[in-house]
């Protein structure tokens, strides 16, 4: 069974998103169990194929027994190992935690919703696991159009904003399609360790240094690295909350794993750092990134919008942490990818909380929440605390690996952003959670207003919310095992 963990954890929600589509004709009740078991097997397969990794060393599964360059091979190591079981514990817990908003916001479209959602998950879990080039791109493709369906079933503006993020995911996608077809041109091949095995005696040549930039370009838009972001906000702040707390957890992480595997597995370190000398602009850029993401974020006066600028930063923190070519610095992004999945998965669960209670996330509507729904804002509070870096939740481990490694490589104008982002996000949900300490206008006419009853939201919501909060403590407390075990492995011996 462990030996087909690699095509289960893709197979199965590519073919349950087929059974949930026809369930949803018979009976809409079937539709969410059939989502569970295929997320759970995904989970499941996921946290196997780590735990091997973590044994075996570096797996290379071959579908449909093909040897690669001609078959695909999904090339499952350490780096891969990590994130796909982020992505798939990250997806399960937000399909359990969103079931009551779905059934309260799509009464009617659940099947389509739900089989949207799975294959939505296994695209994304194929673009994690797949050692090709070109797979890649389809995997791209069937995670994007999915999303697009699912941020699309929003409220009234998200049909546009959803447009505007096809327009500029398409032309991502393409940028990235049209530099793997040069690398094919030059390497003739598609499998992403033999291209890495090729391209050191092709360093020279313009068409490679064109391929890594057309690719960056395209993940970039992908992931919204500022000024490529413009599609992002929006699209995050009207999608339904359901599938606001998927994707906006994973999508940008995913790409900003993209962006390392392209970095360290197929162009190489070598080539990234030395060769083509872009890291100090890049590093420029990602300092843009975070400090507009933070000013941005401060103009808001709602809550899923403010959260939604708060990814753009967040971004420009891996982005920058990739890019200053240390280990610290990639030991930063790489942990962060897993620190920013859980720490948006939070603070975007509760603000699904909040629109199905109170139907709104203007911040108008959060006056006097801490007394309605004090387990949520509890969730909320250490969300809060992990994105401003506050010991020990998991958001100060990644901030001090940035941190050093900005150190490290002298590139000071990094580690003010960081310090800078900070501050702001203390400012943001220090604001935030004071609206919802004060008691809604009109209450002080000699009423008692202790007598405001508690109204949090169901048990199925809060759950995995406190199993997600407490997650952001406890891996921030394993941290240094995670490092030790995973990362560390993950980062080529080169970097220093």
């Amino acid at each position: 069974m462990s030996q087909q963990y690699p095509a289960l954890l893709v197979v199965v929600p590519l073919l349950s998103a087929l059974i949930i589509s026809g369930a949803g004709w018979v009976n809409k009740r079937l539709c969410f169990p059939i989502a569970v078991v295929a997320l759970g097997v995904a989970a499941y397969s996921c946290i196997g194929l780590l735990l091997r990794v973590l044994n075996e060393g570096v797996i290379v599964y071959k579908l449909g027994g093909w040897d690669p360059p001609m078959g695909i091979a999904y090339y499952v190591d350490h780096l891969n190992g990590l994130v796909l079981s982020v992505v798939s514990v990250v997806a399960f817990l937000n399909l359990i935690a969103s079931k009551k908003s779905i059934e309260q916001e799509f009464p009617d479209k659940m099947g389509p919703f739900y089989a949207l959602y799975v294959l939505m998950v296994a695209g994304l879990l194929g673009i994690v696991v797949t050692g090709d080039a070109f797979n890649l791109y389809v995997l791209l493709e069937i995670a994007a159009l999915t999303g697009y369906g699912l941020l699309a079933m929003g409220e009234e503006r998200a049909p546009l904003a959803t447009l505007n993020y096809l327009y500029m995911g398409t032309i991502g996608a393409s940028f990235y399609l049209l530099g793997v077809g040069y690398l094919y041109i030059i390497t003739g091949s598609l499998n992403m360790v033999d291209i890495a095995g090729i391209l050191p005696s092709l360093y020279q040549s313009k068409a490679v240094l064109g391929a890594f930039i057309i690719c960056m370009v395209g993940v970039w838009l992908k992931m919204a690295f500022f000024p490529l972001h413009a599609w992002l906000p929006n699209a995050y702040t009207y999608a339904p909350s359901a599938a606001s707390s998927l994707i906006a957890p994973l999508v940008t992480k995913v790409m900003i794993y993209v962006m390392i595997r392209l970095m360290l597995t197929v162009f190489t370190p070598e080539f990234a750092f030395n060769i083509v000398a872009v890291s100090e602009p890049i590093v420029w850029l990602a300092v843009i990134a975070i400090v507009m993401g933070a000013i941005l974020a401060l103009a808001e006066r709602n809550l899923k919008k403010m959260l939604a600028y708060i990814v753009i930063a967040e971004v420009g923190y891996m982005v920058g942490g990739a890019w200053l070519g240390n280990r610290a610095g990639m030991t930063g992004a790489i942990l962060h990818i897993v620190n920013d999945a859980l720490m948006t998965l939070c603070v975007f669960l509760v603000a699904g909380n909040i629109v199905y209670k109170a139907k709104g996330y203007a911040f108008d509507d959060l006056k006097g929440l801490v007394r309605k729904m004090p387990f949520t804002m509890g969730a909320f509070v250490i969300g809060a605390l992990s994105i401003i870096g506050v010991p020990p939740t998991c958001g100060f481990f990644s901030k001090w690996y940035l941190i050093s490694g900005a150190i490290q490589a002298g590139h000071y104008g990094f580690m003010v952003a960081l310090l800078f982002s900070s501050l702001v996000s203390v400012v943001l949900f220090f604001r935030v959670i004071e609206i919802c300490y004060y008691e809604p206008f009109g209450d002080h006419h000699g009423h008692d207003h202790h007598s405001e009853p508690m109204d949090e939201a169901p048990i199925t919501m809060l759950v995995p919310l406190l199993i997600v909060a407490a997650g952001l403590i406890l891996v921030g407390l394993y941290t240094s095992d995670i490092i030790n075990h995973i990362i560390e492995f993950a980062i080529p011996k080169g970097l220093v």
